[in-house]
């Protein structure tokens, strides 16, 4: 039987979001609110463009993996390639 604890994991200290995959839970995205209080995630801005640009250069094979955390983070910000887009 699962219980509502099972599917609802709290992201790890520092971290915005959480998905829970097969039997671990993946923690992405920086928590808190942005400078002006407003939400810290927004596509299609100037800051958008330059995170997308940021998490596009990161090394490693995180382009093959879905839920790696920087996959999940950029589906947020939509980016595609080095642009955040509506």
């Amino acid at each position: 039987m699962i219980m509502w604890f099972d599917i609802i994991k709290k992201p790890a200290k520092g971290k915005m979001y959480s998905k829970k995959v097969g039997n671990k839970t993946v923690s992405y995205g920086q928590a808190g609110k942005a400078k002006d209080g407003g939400k810290r995630i927004r596509p299609n801005t100037s800051k958008g463009d330059a995170y997308c640009a940021r998490s596009n250069n990161i090394k490693g094979d995180w382009r093959k993996d879905p839920n790696s955390p920087n996959n999940l983070s950029r589906k947020k910000w939509k980016c595609h390639g080095n642009k955040s887009s509506r």
